[in-house]
């Protein structure tokens, strides 16, 4: 690290638990993100602060007028623009040092793989059980961790989903194609901003702390927001053994 560097990045550095090496890890990963809106923005802004080396940034959507009330990467003067390419502008003034790729189409399973393969780490940050599941079965594949989060009304979840652990759980495991329940949206049923960017600010937390190794990431674990009576919930999440996707990733 150079001297700019090691002071855009010394509150990290000065953490015992990071420290320069972490923070050299953060330098030098690959991050996927799939989605910039609500959640993806608080992700992607943390994500750049903290240094990371590349930041894929994956939406075929463009900004609206009603994104944002909570999508913080974009600003009145981007309506219009892809989302990808609108967080890769912002980004770049946050810090230039980021390498941010703004991919402005809708991927299928094998074009999701193939960034995928390059990625250290991959961040769902979609709205539809279609996309994730995609996302899931890629990374399931190719042994990369997942970072998952959603948000709708004053709900929240978050998650991560590291299969190169024996005993993870994938993404499938916790919400099986066949028992998804009736698909909600931000633009029917609402959301409470602040939310979506509690929910995005643990998803780059906890892709962090993997790429760095430190701390315990919420693998196994489902961490649930209520935002009106603010309350949290952590529910236990066991691989299923039968799990049709992962199941028999080591067998």
């Amino acid at each position: 690290m150079n001297d700019d560097q090691l002071l855009r990045y010394a509150r990290h550095i000065l953490l015992d638990e990071a420290g320069i090496e972490a923070q050299q890890r953060w330098l030098e990963s690959t991050v996927l993100m799939v989605g910039a809106g609500g959640l993806g923005s608080p992700a992607a802004l943390y994500l750049a602060a903290a240094g990371v080396g590349r930041l894929i940034l994956v939406d075929d959507d463009r900004v609206e007028l009603s994104n944002l009330q909570r999508q913080v990467l974009h600003d009145t003067g981007t309506v219009g623009a892809y989302k990808a390419e609108s967080g890769r502008q912002a980004l770049a003034r946050l810090n230039p040092e980021v390498q941010v790729e703004a991919v402005c189409q809708r991927l299928d399973e094998a074009g999701l793989e193939r960034l995928a393969a390059d990625a250290d780490i991959v961040l769902d940050c979609t709205d539809n059980f279609e996309t994730r599941h995609a996302i899931n079965r890629v990374c399931v594949r190719l042994g990369k961790p997942l970072v998952m989060g959603a948000g709708i009304r004053f709900d929240g979840q978050v998650s991560v989903f590291d299969t190169r652990q024996e005993s993870s759980p994938c993404y499938h495991c916790l919400f099986p194609e066949s028992d998804e329940p009736d698909t909600m949206t931000c633009a029917t049923s609402g959301v409470f901003g602040p939310v979506v960017g509690i929910i995005g600010a643990m998803q780059a937390a906890e892709a962090l702390k993997v790429l760095a190794g430190i701390g315990q990431p919420l693998t196994g674990r489902l961490l649930r927001l209520e935002a009106l009576g603010m309350q949290w919930r952590s529910v236990k999440v066991v691989r299923d053994p039968g799990c049709p996707v992962c199941g028999t990733r080591h067998g």
